[in-house]
């Protein structure tokens, strides 16, 4: 601002280049103010998450799927993963008959991201500690409970993975967490116990190896028999259809064929047996 003096006939300075001064300083800080404001109202969601926003800690219902975003500042963006995850899970579990068992276990499943807010609100971001692996624990020891060691250590593993699969997914899927599937990795049993089932398995092999065994030679004593059957039956028909006339047939036959031949020979009729003809010479 300038004054003129009338007293002094001159212009006195007021301090406008003050002023000034001031003017620029506000306005940059405003335009920093300007600059955070902008920062903060962008937010990134990563690849195979999904954001779920705050307001003062309150959760709004809002989320957000992968990609920038522009958000009102004064709310605060929680990621939460949606992509596909496993646990793996050792536990001690007991048998039907009570003998304890290691057995190794794998979950795998995935957050619904249309109940990603509610799963913040009700649960929280370590939803996976609070809720996924005690229920695992529980429907692992709850469906070996009702199965022999020797099942879970043969033939009903599968039985077992899927009894496993719905008693967890029956838990999980109402609080909006995904079941994809149960992997039973292992099944470690008692040394003794291991030992007596294998025992009986391969006794059970060689009984069923010489079952074959004994079915193969009951065929192949069969076989020979009709074999057998059919040579005697053979034998009598020859036997009954060759009679004294029909021997001394064929041999009349035979001395004509042998007369036709060239070489020379010598033929005495009626001196053989049965008054055949006897050949002498070649």
């Amino acid at each position: 601002m300038t004054i003129f003096d009338p007293a002094r006939g001159r212009i006195i300075d007021g301090g406008g280049g003050h002023g000034n001064f001031l003017r620029l300083v506000g306005l940059g800080i405003l335009a920093f103010l300007l600059v955070i404001l902008l920062f903060s109202s962008v937010t990134r969601v990563g690849t195979g998450h999904v954001g779920v926003l705050t307001l003062f800690g309150q959760v709004t219902g809002e989320t957000l799927p992968e990609g920038l975003h522009l958000i009102n500042p004064l709310k605060t963006n929680n990621e939460l993963s949606i992509q596909t995850q496993t646990i793996k899970e050792s536990a001690s579990v007991p048998s039907s008959e009570g003998l304890m068992m290691a057995l190794d276990t794998s979950l795998i499943y995935h957050l619904d991201a249309n109940h990603a807010a509610r799963v913040f609100q009700s649960i929280g971001a370590d939803y996976e500690d609070k809720v996924v692996e005690n229920n695992l624990r529980s429907a692992i020891r709850e469906a070996t409970a009702s199965h022999t060691a020797n099942a879970l250590y043969t033939g009903e593993r599968e039985a077992v993975a899927n009894e496993i699969q719905k008693k967890i997914t029956d838990e999980l899927s109402p609080r909006g967490i995904v079941v994809e599937s149960i992997l039973l990795r292992d099944v470690q049993l008692p040394a003794t116990l291991k030992a007596s089932i294998e025992a009986k398995q391969q006794a059970e092999q060689e009984a069923l190896a010489m079952s074959f065994r004994l079915q193969k030679e009951t065929q192949e004593a069969q076989r020979k028999r009709i074999e057998a059957t059919g040579i005697h039956d053979f034998q009598q028909i020859v036997t009954q259809g060759i009679t004294p006339s029909f021997l001394e047939w064929k041999g009349i036959e035979a001395t004509q064929e042998l007369a036709k031949s060239t070489n020379a020979k010598v033929v005495v009729i009626g001196s053989g047996k049965n008054g055949l003809p006897v050949i002498l010479g070649q």
